[in-house]
């Protein structure tokens, strides 16, 4: 009779040890889909910030296009959006009217409101833009394949936008706009797009 519920015993010891051993399995396994989930998050907020960069870079490409006969009056010395309180400086070139400087200016300053999220408000106050966005444009001269006819001009234009990833990658190459500006240089996010710009369409 003794032995029988010793073995009794035994039994009983056996399932629970099999119950521990089921529970620390399972909580792996749903540590890792916890993980798997926090991963996914992050690569849909990379996604949703490199859309929101590209939508907010093509709009400058766009304005410039529109006010093209003042596309030098578009270069920046400094980033636009997070951190830019300045007002745009005043175009000195002589070209283009009072009026196409004018709107180059409210460009500018439109762009750098945009930048800072102008576009989407909330209780805690502008979010329509990514982690720390700024944007920089470069305009220089470009050398045309057959002369132009004066007063006609030529300029290589660089609009880049750039904001703070998530986690670490790798720096952006050839991108100086925001360099320094979020820590490691790996959390860099940026877009680019190159373009030419003719101030008049006659050749």
């Amino acid at each position: 009779m003794s032995q029988s519920i010793k073995s009794s015993r035994v039994q009983q010891g056996f399932s629970l040890i099999e119950v521990l051993v089921t529970m620390i399995i399972l909580m792996v396994g749903l540590l890792g889909l916890v993980g798997l989930m926090l991963q996914s998050q992050r690569a849909q907020m990379e996604s949703y910030q490199r859309v929101q960069a590209v939508v907010l870079m093509q709009d400058m490409v766009n304005r410039i296009n529109t006010n093209r006969k003042a596309a030098k009056c578009y270069a920046t010395t400094t980033p636009l959006g997070t951190g830019y309180t300045a007002t745009p400086a005043a175009c000195a070139e002589t070209a283009p009217t009072a009026g196409q400087k004018t709107q180059a200016a409210a460009d500018l300053a439109s762009w750098s409101s945009l930048l800072q999220g102008s576009a989407e408000k909330s209780s805690t106050g502008d979010t329509g833009a990514m982690l720390g966005a700024r944007g920089c444009i470069t305009v220089t001269d470009a050398v045309p394949l057959a002369p132009l006819v004066p007063p006609n001009k030529l300029y290589n234009v660089v609009v880049s936008v750039v904001w703070q990833g998530n986690g670490k990658t790798v720096a952006p190459t050839g991108v100086a706009c925001g360099t320094d500006l979020y820590g490691d240089d790996a959390q860099r996010r940026a877009v680019t797009a190159p373009l030419r710009i003719m101030t008049n369409i006659t050749i």
